[in-house]
């Protein structure tokens, strides 16, 4: 069985740097609409055609227990009056998240594998605290217990105009929750996003989403091939056998 990878303290929001583990996790954020899941399922074809062991999964969600409760956290409820409040969705999705990084982000990671993941930590801190109100420094702790301190090595911002955006989700027949909230709730979001992007510019590269999706898979392949040669230099990752 594979170990479960080191906790790691974080230090001050501010000063966050990717954890010390094995393998390499990168996750995809952005509003709804930008195109992240789509360029998260090219990348993890690229560098499985390549020969890398890779995991490619989401949030909420990931493993069956964490995909039940991403059930209850999208679903339209019938009931105004047992609406959701932002505190339910935050605990919903925490307890998603531990499960996840417990049951399938560690111990991929553990075995050398390349992690791509959409939606992480920062999704928590831009919908629950800046779409939300929740208070972000809260939230980061949260996340910090939720995850054991793991820290994505690299994130891939997807961001365009809010309302292209919602104007691409709403042409899918399955509106969830989410995609029904106000102009205004998505709006905060984004800027919440790219809060978050100018606090961890180590971490986080902003992506113009309004472009093909050709040109923007090419971007973050040059982005991420030279860190996965240095990755599999160090025997930090591993090639599929």
């Amino acid at each position: 069985m594979p170990t479960v990878a080191k906790r790691v303290n974080q230090g001050p929001a501010s000063r966050q740097s990717p954890t010390k583990h094995g393998g390499l996790f990168i996750t995809f954020e952005g509003i709804e609409g930008s195109g992240k899941s789509t360029q998260c399922r090219v990348l993890a074809e690229f560098l499985k055609d390549s020969g890398f062991l890779v995991v490619e999964t989401r949030e909420p969600g990931g493993t069956p227990v964490a995909e039940r409760i991403r059930d209850i956290f999208l679903e339209t409820q019938k009931n105004s009056l047992d609406s959701l409040t932002p505190e339910t969705e935050t605990a919903l999705v925490l307890a998603a998240r531990s499960q996840h990084v417990a049951s399938l982000i560690s111990p991929a990671l553990a075995q050398g594998a390349v992690v791509l993941c959409d939606r992480f930590t920062d999704s928590t801190l831009a919908y629950q605290g800046y779409g939300r109100g929740l208070n972000i420094s809260s939230l980061q702790g949260f996340n910090r217990f939720a995850t054991q301190g793991l820290t994505p090595d690299m994130t891939f911002l997807f961001d365009l105009p809010v309302q292209r955006g919602l104007a691409r989700r709403r042409r899918d027949p399955n509106q969830n929750r989410i995609d029904k909230e106000a102009l205004v709730f998505h709006s905060r979001v984004r800027q919440g996003f790219l809060v978050l992007a100018a606090q961890y510019p180590r971490r986080m590269t902003i992506i113009n989403a309004n472009r093909s999706e050709e040109t923007i898979s090419k971007q973050i392949r040059k982005l991420v091939e030279p860190v996965i040669q240095r990755r599999l230099r160090e025997g930090r990752i591993s090639k599929s056998q």
